[in-house]
């Protein structure tokens, strides 16, 4: 039996709601807006060793501070070791499949990006990182809830704001609405004999006076799932011979792809995945590392390869909160650190790059005689995504407390 209770204990489906309906439901019936840019933003939660990912095999301290997990010089042909990029920097080997976006000139790299914020707790870092204001706890939003709000909300969906996730992260937090899927599989309510009788118990459920986190929305819901499926995008399967990696965020990323491919007005998408903490035994070619970095590049590559030509209106934005130190601990791991590399790949990208200035891996040229040094603030790289690709207007306050400042990277055409 359907009841109110089951809905909201199955954990399918969450939706962020305040306690009056937010924005972006006031138009559900309308059709889709038409096909416009998206933005995927994937989290690499527990910091990611930005030194490993993106190898500067050209800068004399990189082998000697880490005897035993330091990568090896790239080698023509070779595809177990290194992949060079462009005689300085190389890719990790389990990144080969971004070597073709790469080559391609839609791949580009910011390789000492992160937080002015000198904190090294993942919890305050992951956060200063998802609200967009370093150092401040306060703040109730996230930067792409901010994005969001400055996008047009003609014609605006359900799906506008959509989180691959257990829960709605703080990065999508805002007035503008997001919403926070487990599975599309899972999103539609299925029994063993559809019928309208269902359909009108379901709508039933959140009449007048539904005092719960759905608080408002139930019949907005119900036509967010109506419109789901009548798109038929769970019944898109992987197009151009796109080959997902089984883990969750290649389950993300291939799920996000039909969003996109449905056109049911996704602009914005989050993702992330983790287990990149590697305080031990991190490994070098091959390893504990090696293994993370290898789901991650598939994972992208595959969803590159669905989407084919949708790409053009895509771009696909990595984060982390912060990278490792320079220098292997005692565990043949690396500890909590500063900057680390950020991705930046899709359509519009001026690829076959990389961006910022390197800071350098010398003792006198690292922050506080251990980490790599930000050249690079998060912030300038988010607002240039987004106001480049989604064209939100550069004076939205998508970062409260922060202006954009001097010449931006360049990234994107």
């Amino acid at each position: 039996m359907l009841t109110r209770r089951a809905l909201l204990q199955c954990g399918a489906c969450a939706l962020a709601a305040a306690a009056a309906p937010p924005r972006f439901l006031a138009r559900v019936a309308g059709a889709a807006e038409a096909r416009g840019k998206v933005l995927v933003a994937v989290f690499q939660r527990g910091a990611v060793d930005g030194l490993s990912m993106v190898v500067p095999h050209g800068d004399a301290a990189y082998t000697g501070a880490r005897p035993s997990i330091a990568l090896a010089r790239p080698r023509r042909g070779d595809t177990a070791t290194a992949l060079d990029l462009d005689g300085f920097f190389a890719l990790h080997p389990a990144l080969a499949p971004l070597l073709p976006l790469w080559e391609s000139r839609a791949l580009a790299i910011v390789p000492a990006c992160g937080s002015p914020d000198t904190t090294r707790s993942h919890f305050d870092a992951q956060d200063y990182m998802e609200s967009g204001t370093p150092g401040v706890k306060s703040t109730p939003d996230g930067w792409l809830g901010r994005v969001a709000a400055g996008l047009p909300s003609e014609r605006a969906t359900p799906f506008r704001s959509v989180a691959l996730a257990t829960q709605l992260p703080r990065s999508l937090r805002g007035d503008a609405g997001a919403l926070a899927l487990r599975s599309l599989d899972r999103f539609e309510v299925r029994t063993p004999t559809p019928s309208a009788q269902t359909q009108r118990g379901f709508e039933s459920l959140y009449g007048d006076g539904v005092r719960d986190l759905l608080h408002g929305t139930g019949r907005e819901t119900f036509e967010a799932m109506k419109m789901l499926r009548s798109a038929g995008a769970t019944k898109l399967t992987p197009a151009n011979g796109a080959d997902y990696p089984r883990g969750r965020l290649g389950e993300s990323l291939r799920q996000i792809a039909q969003l996109v491919r449905a056109d049911v007005g996704l602009r914005i998408a989050f993702t992330d995945m983790d287990g990149w903490d590697t305080h031990v035994a991190q490994g070098a070619e091959q390893g504990q590392l090696a293994n993370r970095l290898r789901d991650f590049g598939a994972a992208l590559s595959a969803f590159a390869r669905d989407l084919g030509d949708r790409m053009a209106d895509v771009v696909v934005l990595t984060m982390s909160e912060f990278g490792r130190a320079v220098a292997e601990n005692g565990n043949r791991g690396t500890d909590h650190g500063h900057a680390t590399a950020m991705l930046v790949l899709g359509g519009g990208v001026r690829g076959g790059r990389l961006y910022g200035r390197w800071p350098g891996l010398a003792p006198e040229q690292l922050f506080e005689g251990r980490d790599l040094a930000v050249t690079t603030d998060f912030r300038a790289l988010f607002h240039e995504v987004a106001t480049r690709h989604l064209a939100v207007p550069a004076a939205a306050p998508l970062f409260p407390g922060w202006q954009p400042g001097g010449s931006p990277l360049g990234l994107l055409g």
